[in-house]
């Protein structure tokens, strides 16, 4: 049955389980924040006389504005509460002032939206007034949920919240990792927004945030709240690896991972904590989404999958697009089974961890924590990270060394990645064709030291955890591939529509660039691009010389095509090759065995120096 009344408690309580008749809330509205994001499109949508008061958090309305809430943070995920959680009971919780026409839509993907209430409804002082939707035949066909305002004269809304009258399977106790090098003022501003929040939050006792400083500068001071920690550098691995083992010393129930670069809504935190408090399934883990650093409205990835290449889901979707949005959250409520969330946001059961991270120091430590630990995963929408700078603007010889090992040891140590020695040397053979392409024999040189390293075995990463040798090693090479002060005025970009037609990229392709074609610098050109574009094929065909530059730092680096440098490295490249297939059989074996022994507590610990001193 469809109720819709004015509910006379005003009180009304987080998640509380001794409580019954109480309403629980499951979401409430979420506005656009300063220094975080603040895309109107992706919080509410404003016609006619409508304003939103950052300060209060109020919606206030002249006659005939409308407010819609169809977006990315403020829509409710209906199927995946239903999947998820079992959830039946659900009530829309109004406080405002004012007559309006109030609309609730149910939608769902490739099927016509259904109106479940239109009716006019006036606002009593300070008196929620509350919806019972639960009765509604469609509402067990699942989709996502949204309301819209349109006021008849003057009128606010103060508040909006998604309640239920069901009780929560468990009240989880979460610790917030976050790992931090030699970023004092970031890291600094994560943790006082911690504070201020935890200090008022509902579920402030329930999150813990831990510190991990690798750098041992952050200086951040213990409290109720916040407890730092001074680590060895062993990188995210090391740092996360901390972080659970004091988790599970806390007796935390959940462990959240996030980067110390990461800037989220506070509301992530209390949709985690709620959507866990519920959910079904012990295992349930949540994969924060990530935002493009450039445009804040379009997806890096909602989640990832891995299959020789790490493939971003999702990706570049336009978030203040509805139809876009109610696709994705179809196309989420289950997840692939190679599925795996990135570390700038990943909440996931402590209990379920049989593998702590394995020491690739960064990159690809993400994907074999999820890939390794039997985690049931999903995603939320408005559980989202905005990034400082996008992946594509940190390609170094030393992050393609990285990825290319990880993606290596992934097939090589977990059973169910195993594809064989030829399509594992293809993800070389891949990496090494498309830094030749770049003109980037730097990068061609630390890609065949991590073939090299991963022929070395498992005991060659526990023991250089640090991979200070390696790090040095990559440093004394790198010369033009790394960023570097940008002399005078920057030249401008070469526009889009002087790039390669549609024969020269053919060419290009089977020529790896110049590479195969005799006398290619007499007629190849110059390009002048963007830090961002160094991940775009489209722009580097045909080009003998690449400036990228990175306008922000006012930085920039240089490469020029050398058949003679490329030849030397592709040699090398081919000997590993076939190195790799002769040895893969007793590769795998070494790997597999290697993981589960060095994939553990017992081994951080000991690299660690940890001891069995009591928690704080």
């Amino acid at each position: 049955m469809l109720m819709g009344q004015m509910h006379h408690s005003s009180k009304l309580p987080l998640l509380d389980e001794e409580t019954t008749g109480q309403l629980n809330l499951l979401q409430g509205l979420v506005h656009a924040e300063t220094g975080i994001c603040t895309e109107p499109d992706l919080y509410v949508r404003q016609r006619g006389a409508c304003a939103v008061s950052r300060e209060s958090g109020h919606v206030v309305f002249g006659p005939g504005g409308v407010a819609e809430f169809d977006t990315l943070f403020n829509l409710f995920s209906l199927g995946k509460w239903q999947h998820h959680c079992g959830l039946t009971d659900i009530r829309l919780v109004l406080i405002g002032e004012g007559t309006f026409e109030l609309r609730v839509t149910q939608a769902i993907a490739d099927s016509s939206h259904e109106r479940v209430y239109n009716e006019l409804i006036t606002f009593q002082p300070d008196e929620p007034f509350e919806l019972d939707i639960s009765g509604i035949p469609s509402i067990a066909n699942g989709g996502v949920l949204f309301f819209e305002l349109r006021s008849l004269g003057i009128g606010r809304l103060k508040s909006a919240n998604w309640m239920t009258a069901q009780a929560p399977v468990r009240t989880p106790e979460i610790a917030v990792v976050i790992t931090t090098f030699r970023r004092e003022e970031a890291v600094r501003k994560a943790v006082d927004r911690f504070r201020h929040y935890l200090a008022s939050s509902s579920i402030g006792e329930h999150v813990h945030v831990i510190v991990v400083d690798n750098g041992k500068s952050a200086g951040i001071e213990a409290d109720q709240y916040v407890s730092p920690m001074d680590n060895e550098n062993l990188g995210g691995s090391g740092g996360f690896a901390r972080g659970l083992i004091e988790a599970r010393r806390r007796g935390a129930t959940h462990t959240l991972f996030m980067d110390d670069e990461a800037k989220i809504h506070m509301s992530s935190i209390e949709r985690t904590w709620t959507f866990l408090a519920y959910a079904k399934d012990e295992r349930t883990a949540i994969a924060g989404a990530l935002a493009r650093a450039t445009d804040k409205w379009a997806l890096w990835e909602n989640g990832a999958t891995f299959l020789a290449k790490c493939n971003r889901l999702f990706g570049d979707v336009d978030m203040r697009n509805f139809h876009h949005l109610l696709s994705m959250e179809a196309e989420s409520i289950g997840v692939p089974w190679n599925f795996y969330g990135g570390w700038w946001y990943f909440a996931f059961p402590t209990a379920c961890v049989e593998h702590p991270p394995f020491p690739f120091f960064v990159r690809g430590d993400d994907v074999s924590f999820s890939l390794a630990n039997g985690f049931r995963m999903t995603t939320l929408p408005g559980v989202i990270t905005f990034q400082d700078a996008d992946f594509t603007d940190k390609i170094t010889p030393l992050t393609e060394y990285l990825d290319l090992r990880s993606h290596m040891v992934h097939h090589l140590s977990l059973p169910s990645m195993d594809i064989g020695a030829l399509r594992t040397v293809k993800i070389a053979a891949w990496f090494f064709a498309r830094a030749m392409c770049y003109c980037r024999y730097e990068t061609l040189e630390a890609l065949n030291l991590a073939i090299e390293d991963v022929m070395e075995g498992p005991d060659f990463f526990a023991r250089n955890a640090d991979i200070a040798r390696r790090r040095a090693d990559i440093k004394a090479l790198t010369k033009a591939e790394g960023y570097s002060q940008h002399d005078g005025a920057m030249p401008p970009r070469t526009p889009d529509a002087d790039d390669a037609g549609r024969w020269t990229v053919l060419l290009m392709k089977f020529t790896l660039n110049g590479h195969l074609l005799p006398f290619f610098r007499a007629f190849a050109t110059r390009k002048v691009l963007l830090a961002g574009e160094q991940a775009m094929l489209c722009r580097i065909w045909g080009a003998k010389h690449a400036i990228y530059l990175n306008r922000v730092e006012n930085t920039s680096i240089s490469v020029s095509h050398s058949k003679s440098r490329a030849f030397r490295q592709s040699r090398r490249m081919v000997r590993n090759g076939l190195r790799f297939i002769r040895c893969y059989g007793r590769l795998r074996q070494d790997w597999q065995a290697g993981y589960r022994r060095i994939a553990t507590d017992d081994y951080w610990e000991r690299t660690l120096k940890l001891g069995e001193r009591p928690s704080p």
